[in-house]
C-alpha cells in the first residue's frame, strides 16, 4: 500500500505483448504499440514496508517519495525544454472524455502540429489502440494496481516514444481526480478534464486537482439539454478554487468550443518555441 496516494501493488501489472498477443506479469511496465515492452520497478514497493513502522518513519518516507518524483520531473522538464517540446498532463475522472478529446484533437491539428501521446491506464491498451489509429506515436503504459504516473514512469516512456524536436507531448494520466495532482511529471501545465455528466461541484469535492490545473475543460457540452448541470456555478466553483484556472466549453463530437482550445494550445507551443 502506497503511503502517498493508497494504491495497492500486491496485484502485479500485466506486460502485453501487442504482436504475439502474450502476457506476462512484472512491476509497472511500458509496452510500446509495436510490441515492444519495458519494465521497471516502482517506489511503491519499498512503501508497502512501512506500515509497520511508526508515524513519523512513514511521514519521512512519504516526503522521500515525492522529492524523489520531483527530482525526476525536473530532470523530465530539463529534457523537454532541451528540445523545445511542450508537455501537458492531462487528468479526469474516468468516463470524462480524455481520449475521445485527445484523438479529436490529434485528428484536427495533426497538419499544423506534431503531436505524440503517453496513455496512462491500470489496464488494457484500449485507449493507445484509439490514439494509433489517428497516426499518432503513443506508448502505453500500465500501472497495475497503481493510480497515477509518476515522473519515472515517464522518464522510460519518452526513451521508447522518441518525440521529435518542437513538438507535443500529451500525457493521458490514469482516470483518477485525487492522485494525479500530487505528481509533478514534468510537464509544462497540468489540464483537467471534466465532464458535463459528472456534476458542477467537482472542483469543491476534488480542490487539489483543480487548484493545480493551469486549464480546466469542461467536455460533452452536446449533452447539456438532457443532464441537470449548471454551468455557471462549475466555472464558479473552479474559479473559487483557482481564480488563475482558464476554461474552456467544448464536445468533442460536435466541435463546438474547440478553436478556442486549439488557440491555446498553439499558442503555448509559440511561447515554448
Amino acid at each position: 500500500m502506497c503511503v502517498t496516494c493508497g494504491c495497492s501493488d500486491d496485484a502485479e501489472p500485466k506486460i502485453t505483448n501487442l504482436e504475439t498477443g502474450e502476457v506476462k506479469h512484472n512491476h509497472h511496465t511500458h509496452t510500446l504499440l509495436d510490441g515492444t515492452v519495458i519494465t521497471h520497478s516502482h517506489s511503491h514497493g519499498e512503501a508497502s514496508q512501512i506500515h509497520a513502522k511508526i508515524h513519523n518513519t512513514t511521514i519521512s518516507l512519504e516526503e522521500n517519495i515525492l522529492a524523489k518524483n520531483n527530482l525526476l520531473a525536473a530532470q523530465n522538464r530539463g529534457w523537454f525544454k532541451g528540445r523545445n517540446i511542450l508537455a501537458l498532463n492531462l487528468m479526469s475522472s474516468p468516463g470524462a472524455g480524455k481520449t475521445t478529446l485527445l484523438t479529436r484533437t490529434i485528428n484536427d491539428l495533426k497538419n499544423k502540429l506534431s503531436i505524440s501521446v503517453i496513455e496512462g491506464d491500470q489496464e488494457t491498451t484500449n485507449d493507445a489502440q484509439k490514439i494509433k489509429e489517428t497516426g499518432c506515436k503513443v506508448v502505453q503504459i500500465n500501472t497495475g494496481t497503481g493510480c497515477h504516473l509518476d515522473a519515472s514512469m515517464i522518464e522510460k516512456g519518452l526513451q521508447q516514444l522518441n518525440p521529435p524536436l518542437d513538438s507535443i507531448v500529451m500525457i493521458e494520466n490514469v482516470g483518477n481526480l485525487v492522485c494525479p495532482a500530487l505528481f509533478d511529471l514534468g510537464e509544462q501545465a497540468k489540464v483537467v478534464i471534466l465532464s458535463v455528466t459528472e456534476g458542477e461541484d467537482k472542483p469543491i469535492k476534488y480542490p487539489h486537482m483543480f487548484r493545480a490545473s493551469e486549464v480546466m475543460i469542461l467536455t460533452k457540452i452536446d449533452l447539456l439539454p438532457y443532464v441537470q448541470f449548471d454551468v455557471q456555478r462549475c466555472i464558479e466553483y473552479a474559479k473559487q478554487v483557482n481564480p488563475q484556472i482558464k476554461i474552456f466549453q467544448v464536445s468533442a463530437t460536435t466541435g463546438e468550443g474547440l478553436k478556442n482550445w486549439y488557440t491555446w494550445l498553439t499558442q503555448q507551443v509559440n511561447n515554448s518555441a
